[in-house]
């Protein structure tokens, strides 16, 4: 359920959309999007946008209900990991491996993909109801 702050047409017009556990993935410059999948493609060079400020975005917007992120960012980029629970304060998060991450990722109902080269710079989001 859509909040306010989005200026993006087709971010804007995702949030708006959005309903009671759909999921929306927010992912770095690798993460490999299937054809079938709604593509809304940020990239500009590497770091523009960022996953952060992207997810930070979002997350202003959004009423989220949990946030699923894999389980090697802990590891791999931890000061990713910190950041994005400090933004979605009070929200479950649940890690799961990569792998299961990707496959869970073509079951979003789009992914924005940001310029961002950290490793594991990935989160999806489900969204939640304000009442």
């Amino acid at each position: 359920m859509k909040k306010i702050g989005v200026l993006n047409k087709d971010i804007s017009e995702l949030i708006a959309s959005m309903g009671h556990f759909d999921q929306l993935t927010i992912c770095d410059a690798g993460l490999p999007i299937p054809e079938y999948v709604w593509r809304i493609d940020l990239a500009v060079k590497e770091g523009l946008p960022g996953f952060v400020e992207v997810a930070k975005a979002v997350a202003n917007d959004l009423v989220v209900q949990q946030v699923i992120m894999a389980e090697e960012i802990k590891k791999v980029s931890p000061h990713i990991d910190k950041k994005i629970r400090d933004i979605f304060v009070g929200v479950e998060v649940v890690y799961i491996s990569h792998d299961v991450f990707k496959e869970q990722s073509t079951k979003s109902r789009a992914i924005i993909r940001t310029g961002e080269f950290i490793p594991y710079s990935n989160l999806i989001i489900v969204s939640g109801v304000s009442f």
